[in-house]
């Protein structure tokens, strides 16, 4: 086979890879890349012999005019699915009260007469009640409304019909909020969701519909400058329209690269939970990362507390105020931890990579106790890590567990209600993420879409400044002292994301011989300008796949 001439980047900067990158890491640059048949050739300097050379041999000559090259990004969490179909829903991120809600509501259904049903996104708690009394009178078509976390589904009293609510137990791990005569108001909490709503609204959907929303949300991934991601929520029609799009796109492959974790549902039936492990063993060895290195499962999920705003994330000290402030309660775990241990050790003992959310103090500890006894040769690795204790943060590092942050969680503006919630006390420990990288963890740097924006600078700017990406006129910083470097989070949204799921050796860092996944920006390597950053091009696999 002929090599072709390639593609040669000059006139710019190239992101050098910084190895274990600190708090006060300087970013080095070189000012040119050689790339030829999908591979880095060279990264270096203009007047280096390789880049001459390229030069030379009439490679494709690309002048930066200043802008700097990164490497293709990989988000560390993400649910693909949710985010294709989450890109028609009603957006209600800006609202602010009820009123704000039911106008975003209405206007998306007279917009959309011809939908089935009315499907929303990005509502909190502080903006209305989950009634279902509150929007019964908007359109008689099914209403579902996601939180903003996807922990809790808001639906219609003919989202409830359609879904025989009446009739439905709640789901261990899991609520459908009831009145006093025990009838469904409204809201579909936790377990609820993952295991009722989710299955329903995937089963009315058509396997075009499935499609669509993927090649949709890898076309919106790559103009945000990625070219892969990690899935956190993997299950059985998702993975059949995975599978289905790569048998059936055989010479034009999905543009992006998806490792997938297999979401575990919880039950009191150890056997039940096991089995589920067993399936999960079945799928990874059904694409295994040798025959198909861009889509693969490699591990399971298991989601063992909840979230702070819904008070179900597990505490060891009970909330100040929540749902129910006449029961003060810590918040219960999803999973009992005899199972869970069982669950784990499974997985580990299969060669299998174990993701755990724990977003609570208690809820952390009980994880990281599951997870030391696993082999760290298997990166295993710890969702969210909300309000950690200084001890597992430090027990992060020392097991050699990823610590799977998304800093967009942490933007002040959606966090107004935690001091009513938890006190200053414990806020004090909210994020600590400078804790866990100078502890030694491992980060992977990711968004959690479609809960969150999934702008990469965005999330480097939380990480870095700690402050408001959603709202850049609030002023209010949440533990400053917590903060991560630039290059710490760069490195840790590439090359960390890619480390945690084994494709470090060929993704990740522009080095010679890896994959040449690689992006352009238009930016300033300054925490206060991160948000005016523009990607402008994204190259997957040596090829172009988006540019401004």
């Amino acid at each position: 086979m002929t090599q072709s001439v390639g593609h040669l980047f000059v006139g710019g900067k190239v992101f050098l890879h910084a190895k274990k990158p600190g708090l006060e890491t300087e970013p080095q640059f070189g000012n040119a890349i050689y790339i030829r048949d999908g591979i880095i050739e060279h990264v270096g300097f203009e007047d280096d012999d390789a880049i001459s050379q390229g030069r030379a041999a009439g490679a494709v000559i690309h002048n930066l005019n200043g802008q700097t090259i990164l490497p293709g990004f990989i988000d560390g969490h993400i649910h693909l699915l949710r985010l294709g179909q989450s890109l028609s829903k009603a957006a209600l991120d800006h609202c602010e009260n009820e009123d704000d809600v039911r106008k975003v509501i209405k206007d998306h259904a007279v917009a959309n007469p011809d939908e089935p049903r009315i499907l929303c996104k990005g509502w909190m708690r502080y903006m209305s009640k989950p009634l279902a009394s509150l929007i019964d009178d908007l359109d008689p078509r099914p209403i579902y409304v996601d939180s903003k976390d996807l922990h809790t589904t808001w639906c219609s009293t003919s989202a409830l019909k359609e879904l025989d609510a009446e009739n439905l137990e709640d789901p261990e791990g899991g609520k459908i909020e009831r009145d006093a005569n025990g009838h469904p108001t409204g809201a579909f909490e936790e377990a609820a969701v993952f295991n009722i709503i989710w299955p329903f609204l995937a089963s009315v959907a058509t396997e075009k519909d499935r499609e669509d929303w993927i090649w949709a949300a890898v076309k919106a991934y790559n103009g945000s400058g990625y070219v892969g991601a990690i899935d956190m929520a993997m299950e059985e029609q998702a993975w059949e329209t995975l599978v289905k799009i790569r048998q059936e796109q055989s010479e034009q492959q999905l543009p992006f690269r998806l490792a997938a974790y297999w979401l575990m549902r919880p039950s009191s039936s150890e056997e039940e939970c096991l089995s589920q492990v067993d399936r999960a063993i079945e799928v990874h060895k059904q694409l295994s990362a040798e025959e198909s290195p861009n889509l693969h499962v490699v591990g399971i999920k298991v989601i063992c507390d909840g979230i702070i705003d819904a008070c179900t994330a597990y505490l060891s000290e009970p909330y100040l105020k929540g749902a129910d402030a006449i029961k003060p309660s810590t918040g219960k775990p999803f999973w009992e931890p005899k199972i869970l241990n069982a669950v784990v050790r499974k997985a580990d003992a299969a060669g299998l990579q174990v993701a755990l959310h724990a977003i609570g103090d208690a809820a952390i500890t009980m994880a990281v106790d599951a997870l030391s006894t696993c082999s760290p040769l298997n990166r295993h690795r710890m969702e969210h890590l909300e309000l950690a204790s200084a001890r597992d943060a430090k027990r992060l590092g020392e097991l050699g567990i990823t610590a799977s942050i998304q800093p967009v969680h942490a933007d002040p503006w959606i966090l107004r209600a935690w001091p009513g919630l938890l006190g200053s006390h414990r806020c004090e420990r909210a994020f600590p993420y400078r804790e866990f990288s100078d502890g030694g963890a491992p980060l992977a740097l990711g968004s959690d879409s479609p809960t969150s924006p999934w702008d990469i600078m965005g999330n480097v700017y939380v990480a870095t400044t700690r402050k408001s990406y959603r709202n850049t006129e609030y002023d209010e910083v949440v533990n400053y002292k917590y903060r991560l470097g630039i290059c710490e989070s760069v490195v840790a949204a590439s090359y960390g994301s890619a480390r945690s799921v084994f494709w470090d050796e060929r993704l990740g860092s522009l080095k010679k011989g890896k994959i040449a996944d690689l992006t352009i920006w238009d930016m300033e390597w300054e925490k206060d300008k991160l948000l005016s950053a523009q990607v402008k091009e994204t190259w997957f696999n040596g090829e172009k796949v988006w540019g401004a």
